[in-house]
């Protein structure tokens, strides 16, 4: 299944003409007649999908970053709950005796 084509796709236009010309040619009873063409389609849309959400999440640290500096801020607390966990003697100990663990069951 493709996203609907009537909505602009600008790297996919010759992909989608020649879908649009595939069926207009193709006998309607051959099932598989545009697959190719289908695919060559798929992947054009999928490439176009990872280059726009690459263009999206181009500087999501900084936002995600800004975001929990407001949280931080409204909360009236001056650590993050990433930063605490660092300073946690209980947590640190807590994951040592983990880590110690899976290398004494690692080399069993």
């Amino acid at each position: 299944m493709h996203p609907p084509l009537d909505r602009p796709h600008p790297e996919c236009v010759e992909e989608i003409d020649d879908l649009y010309h595939c069926h207009a040619t193709t006998s309607k009873l051959k099932f598989w007649g545009c697959n190719n063409v289908k695919f060559a389609l798929d992947q054009c849309l999928k490439k176009e999908k990872q280059n726009l959400l690459v263009e999206l999440n181009k500087d999501a640290a900084e936002k995600r970053a800004a975001e929990e500096d407001a949280y931080q801020k409204a909360l009236g607390k001056e650590m993050s709950f990433e930063d605490y966990l660092k300073k946690d003697k209980d947590f640190n100990k807590a994951m040592e005796d983990r880590r110690r663990m899976e290398e004494s069951r690692q080399k069993k």
